[in-house]
């Protein structure tokens, strides 16, 4: 039996609707579906009243509802614990973050955070955007560490997962020096996976202004999302593509690279698992909302 199993099918008791509890869980409605067909088979009885709507559970579901309710809460609590006794009871978060930003904000962050609550141990989830939002909804981390820009909703409820605005980054679209940033053609472009936070971005009307995203422009594709993998792309001179400003600060300052365009506006948020009340918690957020006010 999967732990997400039950954090499944205790939102779909909660929001009675197979497709909104698959779009807050970050999965197919079919495989979300199966899911909750697995516990079924594993548990030994109906849970779901399937001939009514909206989405009702049976008697033994609603007895399950409250004996997965607690096993969570109990699992997830005595995780929090153990973790923080092997940190030599030196409280720890946990935190998902995407690659640039465990990289280029990270450190700085929990610099300031130690700053104003003291040594504070950390886990660190360097990942992609899809990968992040699932480890802070299932509850396997505290906090998520990301970019915020219009064209990419975030599909996270502001009740169960509330944010602050910590600083603001730029996506520049930048090539070596010998790219005329005048001309018309500045192909190849070097991107991200098209379903990635950066690749979408890459593919909104204020980028395809400067850097057209289309199948005669693009000739490589990093489906991991790793903006690093392009920048060194760029700097062997392969192309031009979208970087994040905080990552290629030096190859600007140094002229190894030049920008070709206008920059565009990200912000960097950090949201919160708000059910997850440990002490130390409520110490980083109360400390990340101050460092926000002082931006």
């Amino acid at each position: 039996m999967d732990i997400k199993w039950l954090e499944d099918f205790i939102t779909l008791a909660r929001l009675q609707s197979f497709s909104r509890a698959a779009e807050e869980r970050h999965v197919t409605q079919s495989a979300f579906s199966r899911r909750i067909q697995a516990l079924e088979t594993w548990v030994g009885v109906p849970l779901l009243d399937r001939s009514r709507f909206p989405t009702t559970l049976t008697p033994e579901g609603r007895r399950f509802r409250e004996t997965a309710e607690e096993t969570l809460r109990n699992l997830l609590q005595s995780r929090a614990s153990l973790t923080a006794s092997a940190q030599n009871d030196v409280p720890t978060i946990a935190v998902a973050a995407l690659h640039t930003l465990s990289v280029t904000f990270f450190p700085q962050w929990l610099s300031e955070i130690e700053k104003s609550i003291g040594p504070c141990g950390s886990r660190l989830l360097p990942d992609d955007f899809h990968n992040c939002m699932a480890a802070i909804v299932d509850g396997s981390y505290d906090f998520f560490l990301t970019f915020y820009h219009e064209a990419v909703p975030l599909l996270l409820h502001p009740n169960q997962f509330p944010h602050c605005i910590l600083a603001q980054d730029f996506l520049v679209p930048v090539g070596l020096p010998l790219h005329d940033p005048q001309s018309s053609s500045l192909s190849p472009l070097l991107t991200y996976s098209p379903n990635s936070f950066l690749g979408q971005i890459c593919q909104c009307r204020e980028a395809q202004a400067v850097l057209p995203y289309g199948p005669d422009t693009v000739r490589h594709v990093n489906e991991n999302a790793m903006a690093e993998g392009l920048r060194k792309m760029v700097l062997a001179g392969h192309g031009c593509a979208w970087l994040p400003r905080s990552l290629i600060e030096k190859d600007l300052a140094t002229h190894e690279m030049i920008a070709l365009g206008k920059e565009i506006p990200l912000e960097i948020r950090l949201y919160r698992k708000a059910e997850h009340t440990r002490s130390v918690v409520e110490q980083v957020w109360q400390a990340s909302q101050q460092i926000a006010l002082c931006k």
